[in-house]
């Protein structure tokens, strides 16, 4: 997904961020009071995206686990303040997996606090953000995230973030089709053949 660019509104509260999100037919990320239009994928993100709902649709089959795509919001941030606080990130993750019950942010059921994996598919503008701010926010605010995945469109190439005892993160670097990487925390392997599968690599 490329980078949310800002919209042309002032400083808007988490409620009425979710007031016009929900009667929106556009999809708009949140950050501390401002609100990010999103912006369309390239076909090269489509494709990895639905390869990777196949390959772990697949497996989480009869799991107590189960995947959402992009559509799905996800909080990371304290409990806001009801009508005034402006703290907090509303993201759509590529895909998410959740582990158990799916817990809410409110009566919506449209936000969810409890996702046990994210997989963020980088594009040239939001990788800054998916690597910097927004993995900052994932950590310091979902503590049921143990595994965080950044999937390049531009080559074959996985990195994996795993929560390890405390507050620290493994990394791993999954390259080449050959390569593959299990997902301890939703009992799930990647192999990099089926995620890149159909992607045509521009040359040089």
């Amino acid at each position: 997904m490329s980078m949310p660019s800002p919209s042309p509104r002032s400083m808007v509260t988490v409620d009425q961020y979710l007031a016009r999100e929900r009667a929106a037919e556009e999809r708009h990320e949140y950050l501390d009071g401002q609100v990010f239009a999103m912006a369309g994928e390239s076909e090269n993100h489509g494709i990895i995206t639905v390869n990777l709902v196949i390959a772990l649709g697949i497996q989480l089959r009869g799991t107590p686990c189960q995947a959402r795509t992009k559509d799905t919001k996800i909080r990371s941030g304290r409990t806001p303040m009801p009508g005034h606080s402006t703290e907090g990130l509303f993201s759509y993750p590529d895909l998410v997996v959740i582990c158990g019950e799916p817990e809410h942010h409110d009566a919506y059921q449209d936000v969810l606090l409890n996702p046990t994996a994210i997989v963020e598919v980088l594009s040239p503008a939001t990788e800054a953000f998916d690597r910097g701010e927004k993995f900052t926010r994932y950590q310091l605010w979902n503590p049921t995230l143990r595994d965080y995945l950044l999937v390049s469109q531009r080559q074959p190439r996985v990195e994996h973030f795993s929560r390890q005892s405390g507050r620290g993160w493994a990394y791993d670097l999954h390259d080449g089709l050959e390569a593959s990487l299990a997902i301890p925390s939703i009992a799930c392997t990647l192999t990099l053949a089926d995620v890149y599968d159909r992607v045509v690599f521009a040359e040089g």
